[in-house]
């Protein structure tokens, strides 16, 4: 269920692909027809030939029905915890789309929850299934995919198994041996809490990375030169990672529910919200110190999350996009990915843009000559040292 996204559908492949016959079931009804129709809906590298193999072999069927569910006593759920209004995580999805399946469900089935969820969640949906008065074996097997890698990953990385009651982790663990990969075990809540910590890690060292890039800013050093002396031939800083938009639908959800989890009691998660978030406004500020945007035109390029992606969930280029259009200036953005209509021709932005914001590590600015025109370069992209 949710098989159609970037968590559901390599893992439907990667079933199929090991010899399963497996259903997709999502209500997203476009995406659902634009994979039977053979064609992925994002950017994920083997995907199109995988599914074209798959679908060959009539292993694959895709339904925008939940009357499919009947057919199977094997039901893997790909729907996260969501951020409610309040920045708190919100069970109320999971209790709506739980009421919603338990009719399609056949007692002594197994719900395998794939998505990172708030701790606890994997009991709840136990509980919710008993008072529902299903029999129902549920488990947690957290996905640790990087988008556009996940087919690999899927095969390679070690899974993490979680289930409610041993029979609920043999069953999980049958189905995911299938793919022929290391199993860990776990219980529900350490599977839970070892993929917030995860993800959480990540985001802090994302943070730290920018507060770093900030401090050498505002000393006035050259922060590329600062990062190549602290990394060179030496392992124990060879996991700094290099400044820039820390985003996408993961890190930051995450950090906000472990921070949920804990209140008060992770100021390290909620300083790595602050710096993270606040590097498209430290950019901003910098450029309109130095000469006023207002009146002026700047370019965006690279609106995805991240590079070599097409997904622009929550990337914080358009919070530049929007702060530099506070501060007065006409932007315009560009990717040669992400699917905007309000997106120019990179040639259009360049030929038109003052000031120039590499935003998201694209390949395709790799090398790009940008002229004699203020450019912000955090990433290095270019290939002339993190300017800013």
């Amino acid at each position: 269920m949710g098989g159609c996204g970037h968590v559901g559908l390599p893992l439907a492949l990667s079933f199929a692909q090991a010899g399963l016959r497996v259903g997709i079931y999502d209500i997203d009804t476009a995406a659902v027809e634009c994979v039977r129709g053979g064609r992925m809906p994002f950017l994920e590298r083997g995907g199109q030939e995988l599914l074209t193999a798959v679908l060959a072999t009539g292993r694959l069927e895709l339904a925008s029905e939940p009357e499919i569910l009947r057919k199977t006593s094997t039901v893997v759920l790909v729907i996260g915890t969501p951020i409610d209004e309040f920045m708190n995580p919100s069970t109320k999805v999971f209790e709506r789309i739980l009421d919603e399946l338990v009719p399609y469900l056949e007692d002594g089935c197994l719900i395998v929850l794939r998505s990172t969820v708030y701790p606890g969640t994997t009991d709840f949906v136990a509980a919710r299934m008993r008072s529902a008065g299903l029999q129902a074996h549920v488990a947690f097997c957290p996905e640790r995919v990087a988008e556009g890698a996940a087919l690999e990953e899927i095969s390679t990385l070690p899974h993490l198994v979680a289930g409610v009651t041993e029979e609920a982790y043999e069953r999980a663990w049958e189905l995911f041996s299938k793919l022929d990969v290391e199993i860990v075990r776990t219980t529900p809540k350490e599977a839970e809490l070892a993929k917030l910590f995860t993800n959480a890690w990540r985001y802090m060292k994302f943070a730290i990375a920018n507060q770093f890039f900030q401090i050498g800013h505002r000393a006035g050093v050259d922060y590329g030169r600062v990062l190549e002396a602290i990394r060179h031939n030496y392992p124990r800083a060879a996991d700094l990672p290099a400044p820039g938009f820390a985003a996408g639908p993961c890190l930051l959800k995450d950090t906000m529910q472990l921070a949920a989890f804990s209140p008060d009691h992770f100021p390290m998660g909620q300083s790595a919200m602050v710096v993270n978030e606040g590097l498209p406004t430290y950019i901003v500020d910098v450029l309109n110190y130095r000469r006023p945007l207002a009146g002026r035109t700047l370019g965006i390029l690279g609106m995805a999350f991240k590079g070599e992606s097409d997904d622009p969930r929550t990337s914080l280029s358009y919070k530049l996009k929007k702060l530099a259009t506070f501060k007065g200036a006409t932007v315009l953005c560009t990717d040669p990915y992400v699917s905007d209509p309000d997106l120019r021709p990179l040639e259009d932005v360049l030929a038109r843009s003052e000031v120039v914001v590499v935003a998201a590590p694209h390949k395709a600015y790799r090398d790009l000559d940008l002229g004699e025109r203020e450019v912000v370069d955090i990433w290095d992209v270019t290939g002339r040292g993190i300017r800013l």
